[in-house]
C-alpha cells in the first residue's frame, strides 16, 4: 500500500512539473484522480 501511494505521489509531481497552463493543470489533476480511483478498486 505504501508503494502504491509513493508511486501516485511521484506521478502527481511529474504531472505538475509537465503542465504549462492552468488548463493543463486541470487535466493533470483529473488524470491523477482517475489513477487514484482505479488504485482504490472503485
Amino acid at each position: 500500500m505504501k508503494l502504491l501511494q509513493l508511486i501516485l505521489v511521484g506521478l502527481i509531481v511529474v504531472s505538475l512539473a509537465a503542465c504549462n497552463t492552468v488548463n493543463g493543470f486541470g487535466k493533470d489533476v483529473e488524470k491523477a484522480g482517475e489513477v487514484i480511483q482505479k488504485g482504490s478498486g472503485k
